[in-house]
């Protein structure tokens, strides 16, 4: 019997099973390879700032990058690309590549670096599934790792600042999309009927930006002009995730249920131990309201005389 085989990801919104991007690739490949993994979604716990994500546990060890983890399922036998020739290995590795270099700045600077998109969508997002006090400090982690990334990759002289990288990388990202839509052509999928670590690749990159509501949104209009990568979006979210309606795996929204639950029950307990303490408060000696000293009444002078004459 296989060893059991959990992964810790971003948990799912717009109609997807995540909305992390490397998330996404591998639960789509393990969705083609027929892999069955128990997800646990890092939401709501303080795994979003301690754990490297998308994350793989198995027999005993941890893998962290998407490439990596699709070789630990490879290896186990849930190989989506046995049937590709050596040229189309070839072109995926090449693809890839092209997907690393050309379409992830524009995708980080969309959700991450566009200040519209990142006020309106992305902080609200992931600050709303992170736990007090993370929810302040994951977005803004994020988005300054995002940045970084997007300078160290793409600023090169004469181009210094993200203003004047901006273009550049949009320009490359839209190029990128116009090659993918002429290799997907009227295909399903990119090496045929039967998808593979590609289509995975491709769609855990493009899936987001198709999907989100996205206030300020140049490379995703661009997207939709491309109707065959869109189709190829709910082609594969409608072959491999629809018998859960939202993307999300049973496992997923069981673990979503429970971190829920267990954040009511501790506002329940916390709200009943303020209760109690303002009780104790209100009956503690020290703030029993005193009643005014009165002081005790003298005798009147008439019943002094009174008291005083001999009978």
């Amino acid at each position: 019997m296989a060893a059991p085989m959990e992964l810790l990801c971003w948990g799912g919104d717009w109609d997807l099973p995540s909305v992390h991007t490397e998330s996404l690739i591998v639960l789509v490949y393990a969705k083609f390879a027929g892999a069955k993994l128990t997800v646990k979604p890092v939401d709501w716990t303080w795994r979003t700032i301690t754990a490297s994500i998308p994350q793989l546990h198995y027999e005993g060890s941890s893998v962290t990058e998407p490439s990596q983890i699709l070789n630990v399922l490879r290896k186990n036998r849930f190989n989506a690309d046995y049937e590709l020739s050596a040229k189309q290995g070839a072109d995926t590795m090449a693809y890839i590549a092209l997907l690393e270099e050309k379409l992830r700045p524009a995708l980080l600077h969309t959700f991450w670096v566009d200040a519209e998109n990142y006020v309106n969508l992305t902080k609200p997002w992931f600050a709303s599934r992170s736990p007090f006090p993370l929810n302040f400090f994951v977005p803004a982690r994020q988005a300054n790792l995002a940045l970084s990334r997007i300078l160290l990759t793409k600023a090169e002289a004469p181009l210094h600042s993200i203003t004047e990288v901006e273009g550049k990388i949009y320009s490359e990202a839209k190029e990128c999309l116009n090659l993918l839509s002429h290799r997907l052509g009227t295909s399903h999928y990119f090496f045929g009927n039967t998808p593979t670590s590609l289509d995975a690749f491709v769609f855990g990159y493009i899936a987001p930006l198709h999907k989100a509501s996205l206030p300020s949104g140049q490379l995703q209009q661009h997207l939709k002009q491309l109707h065959n990568l869109c189709q190829f979006c709910s082609t594969v979210l409608k072959n491999y995730f629809d018998e859960t309606g939202s993307g999300s795996s049973p496992t997923s929204q069981d673990a979503v249920d429970a971190n829920l639950q267990k954040l009511t029950q501790l506002v329940n307990k916390e709200s009943n131990l303020i209760e109690k303490m303002d009780d104790n408060l209100r009956s503690s000696p020290q703030h029993r309201p005193s009643r005014p000293h009165r002081p005790d009444p003298k005798p009147s002078s008439l019943a002094t005389e009174r008291n005083s004459t001999p009978a």
